[in-house]
């Protein structure tokens, strides 16, 4: 896929520069050439000879190297190459880029590129969380700069959270979806997914069914088409797609944050199952059973309205709002319904019953109700529906 197509990758110094051995070896496997270049603090983590053996070229590690420097080497370096993807981006490196600083080979070809620019960031959570690495990174989106991850999880040093390097496979989608020319190319889509858990006490929570394998769906297939991708999810039984920004969250309150945050974006496509209602007075401790005793009375109150905030936002509309939804009686009025009432461009309707075995299962049938009609698809893999919406979408935002 990546055929005929050059990365210049700059390793940073980080424990996760590892993994961009594996990375090298993905992207030349995927057609793509690779020009390496390995700054002083990566050596110490990988060496120049796997670097260069697996990329099949020379590593490139300083500035004043005096037979390309009388080419220039350090500018044709920045500008041969398709995208310069930077695989760990630490936090010092993000500094320099957001400083506009250039004292060593890596952050002077950041500097002298007009090519597009990628980051894998890699650090630790409070270093991913201080104040000064956020503002970086919102003045570095600002320039255009591309992110992929960071994950969630376990550190090298002990803590856990945000600020693990996003896998090689994540690293690999996201340079694809950046090369690889599509209807969507350009654009960013604000996907929902999955179920939201609204807790009554720190064991029990109010769920739904919903595995998140459609919205998945959606957000792989406009990933597919070249859109750039913010995916936020709720506690879904299937896993994010790879090469997309992943924003996990519990509740709806916690969507509708995410939400806001993610806009403005070109079209948004709310596919999210979001709970009506969450218990009023969450309890801080584990509600007992008393034996002999009545059973515990829960107040509830009503949950925001994402797709209801975001179809009738007046300044951070999106061009085109998707809303689902998923009835077990009288679908499509009810669906035709809800398009009024949300204010959304697009509903896609299905009929979830228990007989249909749609949700959580492998297959949907679906119909998209526009301001035109309801057009109905036969029933398809879940996976063909997506793409089909993804098209649908890619004509909308033309």
């Amino acid at each position: 896929m990546l055929t005929g197509k050059r990365i210049l990758l700059i390793i940073g110094g980080g424990i996760a520069a590892y993994k961009t051995l594996e990375l090298i070896r993905l992207l030349r496997k995927d057609g793509a050439a690779v020009t390496p270049v390995l700054t002083k603090a990566g050596a110490e983590f990988v060496t120049p000879l796997s670097v260069s053996a697996l990329a099949g070229e020379k590593v490139h590690t300083a500035l004043f190297d005096l037979t390309a420097e009388a080419e220039m080497g350090h500018i044709q370096l920045s500008r041969v190459a398709d995208l310069l993807v930077v695989a760990p981006a630490t936090a010092d490196l993000m500094a320099k880029m957001a400083q506009g600083r250039a004292d060593d080979l890596a952050s002077t070809l950041l500097l002298a590129t007009d090519t597009p620019v990628m980051l894998a960031p890699a650090m630790n959570v409070r270093m991913w969380m201080h104040p000064a690495t956020q503002r970086n990174i919102k003045v570095l989106q600002g320039d255009g700069i591309r992110f992929v991850g960071p994950d969630e999880g376990e550190m090298a040093c002990g803590e856990y959270g945000p600020g693990r390097m996003a896998e090689p496979a994540a690293i690999l989608a996201a340079i694809r979806a950046a090369l690889v020319q599509g209807p969507l190319t350009g654009k960013h889509v604000l996907v929902t997914s999955g179920p939201t858990h609204e807790p009554i006490d720190p064991v029990r929570y109010i769920a739904n069914r919903s595995s998140g394998a459609q919205g998945t769906a959606i957000a792989a297939a406009l990933r597919d088409l070249g859109a750039r991708v913010t995916f936020v999810t709720g506690p879904a039984a299937v896993p994010p797609p790879e090469g997309v920004q992943v924003v996990r969250v519990e509740t709806a309150r916690a969507m509708l944050e995410a939400v806001e945050a993610a806009l403005p974006a070109d079209a948004a496509v709310m596919a999210a199952a979001v709970a009506d209602w969450r218990v009023a007075e969450e309890s801080a401790s584990k509600i007992k059973k008393v034996a002999g005793a009545a059973a515990p009375s829960l107040t509830f109150a009503e949950n925001p309205d994402i797709l209801k905030s975001v179809a009738q936002s007046i300044d951070r509309r999106p061009k085109l709002v998707v809303g689902f939804a998923a009835e077990t009686d009288d679908v499509l009025a009810h669906a035709q319904a809800k398009r009024a009432r949300k204010g959304c461009d697009w509903i896609v309707a299905n009929d979830v019953s228990p007989g249909t075995g749609i949700m959580g299962g492998t297959e949907n049938a679906v119909t998209l109700i526009t301001a035109s009609g309801a057009e109905p698809w036969p029933r398809l893999p879940k996976d063909e529906v997506a793409r089909r919406l993804a098209l649908r979408i890619a004509e909308a935002l033309e």
